[in-house]
């Protein structure tokens, strides 16, 4: 990295614990998005809607088939207590597969599954609706994300807290067991509390949910989509509230609801993990400008799990600097893009657990370097 080093090391490359955590470059780059794009090879930018289709019925073609064994096997050919192991590892492997079902309807968030709106659009409310996610409203809180990455001001989601802002209860979790405390109930509810009441959000003057068609987070032309989504989870929750009539609350949990909670912990894990890293930046209104919030990402390595999330953990610098490039180019772009990219380039090999705990111990305020009067702000931990 620039500024002290660099972390564009290939995935199989090693890196000291000092080496991960020293800072990336955060004055402008000397490149522009048109380099980078000339850079890339011009058919990563096309979308293939049978391929896009292909992965998506991939995933519920597997989704499907883990479903089948599960309630047809499990509790019929396993006795107490190896059916409950069995159940977990359903649970655990469907939450995987389906965060990739995930992973593809987030591609219609960025138009990035077609070329035909109304088909993303379609695609994308079906896939969220049914993971509980309200397609529209996330939508366009998740544009505003990409559109102000690492702005102390005005990004949607994952914002930093200042050190005058830390309450005591922060203090109390300092330690090795409030850490574990934190991620765990972060992982568990942290989607869902977003969702409803911004946690962690964009702080606004009023009470904010994504489900709130006259939210602060919509205008006044989008709030109809918004009313389009709530009545999309309605009707889900509609359906899954027969199947516990029916089949009872048990069965609807581990069918599907312990599955969703693995979605939904994947996807926080994900999310902050490619935007929380000792070596990253934040920049006030002074300092930010789209290209190097865009840039402020760090691509992870999940191993296996890269493949089945369709290379979102692996590939991420490339989102969020070309949403539009579909999921199956994204590492060959990526590749391209190194060269132009340099020391800008973001990736970090840490295991992943190792990551978690290491982010939480690091990464809990931002403020200036002592003396600096550019507006760059950087994690701190010392209370």
């Amino acid at each position: 990295m620039g500024g002290g080093g660099r972390m564009s090391d290939p995935p199989s490359g090693k890196k000291t614990a000092a080496e991960a955590l020293k800072r990336a470059p955060h004055e402008k780059p000397p490149f522009t998005i048109g380099d980078l794009k000339k850079a890339i090879p011009a058919h990563c930018f096309e979308k293939s809607l049978v391929t896009s289709f292909r992965y998506l019925i991939q995933d519920l073609l597997m989704a499907y088939a883990l479903y089948y064994v599960a309630t047809n096997y499990i509790d019929q050919y396993l006795p107490s207590p190896l059916n409950y192991v069995a159940w977990a590892a359903y649970i655990a492997v469907q939450g995987c597969v389906l965060t990739g079902a995930w992973v593809v309807g987030h591609e219609c968030d960025h138009d990035a599954f077609s070329n035909y709106n109304w088909i993303n659009d379609l695609v994308g409310l079906v896939v969220h609706s049914s993971l509980l996610v309200p397609y529209f409203s996330w939508k366009i809180s998740h544009r505003r994300h990409h559109a102000n990455t690492q702005s102390l001001e005005n990004d949607e989601v994952y914002v930093p807290r200042f050190k005058s802002n830390i309450r005591n209860y922060y203090k109390l979790l300092n330690n090795p067991p409030g850490r574990v405390l934190v991620w765990l109930t972060t992982l568990l509810i942290g989607f869902p509390l977003y969702l409803m009441f911004n946690v962690s959000g964009h702080k606004y003057e009023r009470w904010t949910s994504h489900y709130d068609p006259h939210s602060p987070l919509y205008s006044d032309r989008e709030r109809k989509e918004i009313i389009i989504s709530d009545i999309a989870i309605l009707a889900v929750i509609y359906g899954l509230y027969q199947l516990v009539l029916a089949k009872g609350f048990a069965w609807v949990f581990c069918v599907y609801g312990g599955p969703l909670l693995v979605v939904n912990g994947w996807f926080v894990l994900i999310t902050i993990l490619n935007h929380t890293h000792p070596s990253l930046p934040y920049y006030d209104s002074t300092e930010w400008d789209w290209l190097r919030g865009a840039l402020c990402t760090v691509d992870r390595d999940y191993g296996i799990l890269n493949k089945v999330f369709h290379n979102v953990c692996n590939a991420h610098v490339c989102h969020h600097i070309f949403s539009m490039i579909p999921h199956y180019h994204g590492l060959e772009a990526t590749e391209a893009m190194k060269p132009i990219l340099g020391e800008y380039y973001q990736y970090d090999g840490t295991p992943i657990l190792k990551a978690m705990y290491r982010e939480m111990k690091e990464c809990i305020y931002v403020e200036k370097d002592e003396g600096e009067t550019k507006g760059v702000y950087w994690y701190r931990n010392k209370f």
